[in-house]
């Protein structure tokens, strides 16, 4: 169940961008993570571009972005990250068009104990999905 984060420093950014972002990165997080679409938030969050500085100068003409994702820990292999790394870059380029020599993307992995949605935490889900499933096959 990704939260994901993308901040961009356009505060004007269509809401057909806003739409090609929320809809590429839930994409990317099924395709490249194996996550459930239906259990994915993406939250697109602008700022002004005077707001975004890189090597503590501002970005000029270039969109500053940066994507941040949580995620349950030990659920993705290294592979499937940088997989995901790779595309939303690539889909952040292609969005955005311009962007500043440093754009980042990162994934915080949180223990299941401490990462939930709808008032449970996902070690409670994957317990109540394997007495489900061993319901189930008895």
């Amino acid at each position: 169940m990704p939260y994901i984060r993308v901040t961009v420093s356009d505060p004007d950014l269509p809401a057909a961008h806003r739409a090609a972002l929320a809809e590429g990165l839930t994409e990317l997080a099924v395709s490249a993570l194996g996550k459930d679409a239906a259990r994915t938030t993406v939250q697109v969050h602008t700022i002004p571009g005077t707001h975004y500085f890189v090597a503590g100068l501002p970005v000029g003409g270039a969109t500053g972005a940066h994507v941040e994702v949580s995620i349950t820990a030990g659920t993705n292999s290294a592979e499937e990250k940088a997989r995901f790394i790779a595309g939303a870059y690539a889909l952040l380029h292609e969005t955005l068009e311009l962007l500043p020599p440093l754009t980042g993307v990162a994934l915080h992995e949180l223990h299941p104990e401490s990462y939930g949605y709808n008032g449970i935490t996902q070690l409670d889900h994957y317990r109540r999905a394997a007495r489900a499933a061993e319901a189930r096959s008895s």
